[in-house]
């Protein structure tokens, strides 16, 4: 007797790339039991080493290379894969994933899913007039939104005129058993000059790109540094990740005197064992669904100082788990960075409420099994029948 294939989920992105949406992708992907569903991925674009953290060896991976712009032949190609690939449940990510909708809907695929995980650097309060109206458009062919956090949950009901019986609020989950607090000394995976257990490491991870706000951290260090110059011999700082502003970040650190301060480590696979290293985590960001990078620093017993934006507000409990500043405001930024320098047990206290906060709320296992139910849900309602 010949044994039935489990459902087929086509996930559609704009790119296979380091970022927290394609992070949360792959850990979905990586901890879904292969009996219960299978997967694919399309890349509007294409893709890059990030596909190795792929664990499953059954994931098919497509590239549409895309245009800048219109691309209309993007619409026939996505046509046809539907067609080819016969999945049973499309889900489709932020606005640049959207357009696959329409195709997916005229291929005949039962199951249409679309997520919200945030908003880029051209459209920070969602409100855009020609994204608004692509985003009405689409509605008819959803049968169910996902938005990160209450703020892009809110923001679809209210301005997107999404029914509220069609949206399935979906936190990040963190692999707690992955990232949790160190458990020694640090080691070479710190530049030397780095690796003093008395320093305390500052550090961050994410694109850097402008809707991170990479600057805002930078220029809240140099702040820091030019009103106590005693801290260049207490501190160092971080960047994790790549991007458009790599360059211009590091000439700033060079004109400001600091960039022996700091470590530009580039793309990293070891970021768990990285945070380990660090006493205090920031992101500056400009806009944030749910961050999985605070989730795996509030893992790891960091204390976070993060910018009051999206979701972020719904993960860090100002003053129990770290602090929330008003984005771009570089003066609180470096004062609350002060503020931990200065009261080692408040900070310590801070990583451990935050550690807790995650294995509560914020847990991994949460997370898929939420994403299971709500695909079981779509498969009896709307693909069997």
């Amino acid at each position: 007797m010949k044994s039935v294939e489990s459902p087929l989920i086509a996930h559609v992105i704009y790119k296979l790339t380091t970022g927290g949406l394609e992070n949360g992708l792959v850990n979905l992907i990586n901890t879904i039991p292969k009996n219960k569903y299978r997967h694919a991925i399309i890349c509007m674009t294409n893709y890059t080493d990030f596909k190795n953290r792929i664990l499953r060896d059954d994931v098919e991976i497509y590239c549409l290379n895309k245009k800048e712009g219109k691309d209309l032949k993007v619409f026939f190609n996505l046509y046809k894969l539907f067609c080819s690939i016969k999945p049973d449940i499309l889900h489709t990510r932020n606005l640049s994933g959207l357009e696959a909708q329409l195709p997916g809907f005229l291929a005949g695929i039962k199951g249409r899913v679309h997520g919200e995980h945030g908003r880029d650097v051209d459209d920070l309060d969602g409100r855009h007039f020609r994204y608004t109206l692509l985003r009405r458009f689409y509605r008819l062919f959803i049968q169910c939104y996902i938005p990160m956090s209450r703020d892009l949950e809110r923001w679809l009901v209210d301005h997107i005129k999404v029914s509220q019986k069609k949206v399935s609020h979906i936190y990040n989950g963190v692999d707690e058993k992955k990232f949790h607090p160190k458990k020694q000394k640090r080691s070479d995976l710190l530049p030397n000059s780095f690796q003093d257990s008395e320093l305390i490491v500052i550090g961050t991870v994410g694109r850097q790109e402008p809707v991170k706000a990479p600057e805002m951290l930078l220029n809240s260090f140099i702040e820091m540094i030019k009103l106590f110059p005693e801290e260049k011999e207490t501190i160092r700082l971080v960047f994790v990740g790549t991007g458009s502003l790599h360059e211009r970040l590091k000439l700033i650190a060079q004109q400001n005197d600091v960039d022996k301060l700091i470590w530009f480590a580039g793309d990293r696979s070891d970021v768990d064992q990285l945070l380990q290293h660090f006493d205090i985590f920031v992101l500056p960001s400009l806009n944030e669904g749910i961050s999985n990078t605070i989730l795996e620093a509030m893992a790891s017993g960091l204390p976070v100082i993060a910018t009051k934006v999206g979701g972020n507000t719904e993960l860090i409990l100002d003053n129990q788990t770290g602090f929330l500043v008003e984005k771009q405001n570089i003066g609180t930024m470096a004062e609350k960075i002060k503020f931990y320098l200065d009261n080692p047990e408040i900070r310590m206290q801070h990583g451990k409420n935050a550690r807790r906060l995650c294995e509560e709320k914020f847990s991994l296992n949460r997370m898929v099994m939420d994403y299971m139910s709500l695909y079981d849900q779509i498969i009896e309602k709307y693909v069997k029948n």
